[in-house]
């Protein structure tokens, strides 16, 4: 979008370019060029363009810079000197962020971190590693793979996915049923504000003393500052692991099985949910062996020794049957369980190669499941769209995607709106708007469906006690029509 124009997602006027405006721009490029060397600094329009939009691509934005720092000083350096010229910023890990939380604006400088991808420390003993916030999930667990460990939380993305934006949104994955989401496995972050100050938060241990700021950090979206280091834990891998394919003939049969195995007691690794789109969709792409012929198929995967894991798929399978299961089928070997999991990591992916889609991310009651799968059919249909259902059933996380023509205005809206109105199903089911996507631009419309006036206000109070100039990642979360007037940001 050139400069001069009103972004459609932010909703603030960016003024045409002038004299002023270019010599400002400069000055502020020149300024991060006298803090960071060489090719920290990205300036150019084309070097820029990789930066224009995240994982949520409906929308697209060229910043005014980009720094790549790659320590924990520069980046505090960075933040200085921008809080002073009054830059908004705008933090990013990897860029795989499904809400548009990594969405810049026209007037806003990206501190990206993916040049701070280090391991800084390992405590086999303590279970615990210290390592850069630019670092990927499957970066933390191939460094303490060879000791037997690994780091839990496990996103589709987690090949690309960065511990930063992992912490930004609360992420989980599919194994987040059994060792829970990234809260439940961070001890400690360092955290650099907005005029620069460096933090410590929480620590080595599993509970540090004082308030409980560690809990206001995960999941605040870079509302707050940017976090450059982490203290995550590392688990001992389990003796073994072993999945199991389950399809029904309809869908309200799966939810009511998921509901039926977590009433029993049972906590498996994972319990993922596939409706027939989406096994036609990924079957077509990774040859995974699943059930072409079920309208809907769970993904169930226990751990444990041998005997354990029999005995809990037997449990497992009884319960399927009773709940309707037409297909029973448990990974043989090595290679089928990798299969089988290929397909499920893959399935964003292979819906991208034959339609654009919006990602919603909803969280509800598993005993509701059955019910809000009926329901969101009817949303989808009475749209006249189609939806491909994937998403962690354990917990209760749904990831339905929404399919539309990107280039066709009306559908994408329609596609939007279908998408609201399932979340709205959400809420209305005891849920909330986001499990581990965040609200980013794509919810911050509908905070107001889960949040009360009160709730809102205070909310931003807490904001601005750490960004009382509203610098950091402006325009998301919260409703644009409750951001304070007066000392905005001024417009590069």
């Amino acid at each position: 979008m050139p400069d001069g124009q009103t972004h459609s997602t932010t909703g603030i006027p960016m003024p045409a370019p002038d004299p002023g405006i270019l010599a400002r721009r400069q000055r502020i490029v020149d300024g991060l060029s006298a803090l960071l060397p060489g090719e920290q600094v990205i300036a150019s329009e084309d070097e820029r363009r990789a930066y224009e939009t995240d994982a949520f691509t409906a929308y697209r934005q060229l910043p005014l810079a980009v720094v790549l720092p790659q320590t924990t000083e520069e980046v505090a350096a960075v933040l200085k000197f921008l809080n002073a010229e009054r830059v908004p910023v705008i933090p990013r890990g990897a860029g795989t962020s499904l809400s548009g939380g990594a969405l810049p604006q026209a007037d806003a400088v990206v501190v990206g971190l993916a040049k701070m991808n280090r391991v800084l420390a390992l405590d086999f003993k303590d279970r615990t590693a210290r390592v850069q916030a630019g670092i990927t999930n499957l970066g933390i667990s191939g460094a303490v793979a060879h000791e037997g460990f690994f780091y839990a939380p496990d996103p589709s993305s987690q090949l690309a996915c960065t511990i930063a934006g992992n912490i930004a949104m609360n992420s989980g994955g599919a194994h987040c049923l059994k060792y829970g989401v990234t809260t439940n496995n961070i001890l400690g972050v360092r955290l650099v504000t907005l005029e620069g100050d460096i933090l410590d938060i929480g620590g080595d241990a599993l509970d540090a003393p004082g308030l409980d700021l560690l809990g206001i950090v995960i999941g605040s979206e870079g509302q707050f500052g940017i976090v450059t280091e982490a203290v995550v834990r590392i688990l001992r891998a389990a003796e073994g692991a072993r999945p199991m394919l389950v399809g029904f003939a309809a869908p309200e049969d799966a939810g009511r099985c998921v509901a039926e195995i977590i009433g029993s007691g049972i906590i498996p690794v994972a319990i993922e949910y596939m409706d027939h789109l989406a096994i036609e969709i990924t079957e077509g792409f990774a040859h995974a062996g699943y059930p072409l012929d079920a309208a809907a198929m769970l993904i169930i995967e226990v751990e444990g020794s041998e005997e354990e894991i029999d005995r809990l798929l037997e449990r497992i399978s009884a319960i399927a049957r009773q709940c309707g299961a037409r297909t029973l089928k448990v990974s043989t070997s090595e290679a089928e369980s990798a299969a089988i999991w290929k397909g499920r990591k893959s399935a964003f992916g292979a819906t991208g190669r034959i339609a654009d889609y919006i990602c919603m991310d909803g969280t509800i009651p598993t005993g509701k499941l059955p019910m809000v799968l009926t329901r969101m059919g009817e949303i989808v249909r009475g749209y006249g769209l189609r939806v491909a259902n994937v998403f962690h059933a354990g917990d209760g996380n749904l990831h339905p995607l929404v399919l539309y023509n990107v280039n066709d205005a009306g559908e994408r809206e329609k596609a939007e709106a279908c998408g609201f109105d399932i979340l709205r199903l959400c809420v209305e089911a005891g849920g909330c708007l986001t499990g581990e996507h965040g609200v980013g631009i794509e919810k911050r419309d509908l905070m107001r469906e889960q949040f009360d006036e009160t709730e809102l206000a205070q909310q931003i109070r807490l904001k601005l006690a750490f960004d009382p100039h509203w610098l950091l990642n402006p325009a998301k979360v919260f409703p644009l029509d409750l951001r304070p007037a007066g000392d905005l940001p001024a417009a590069a």
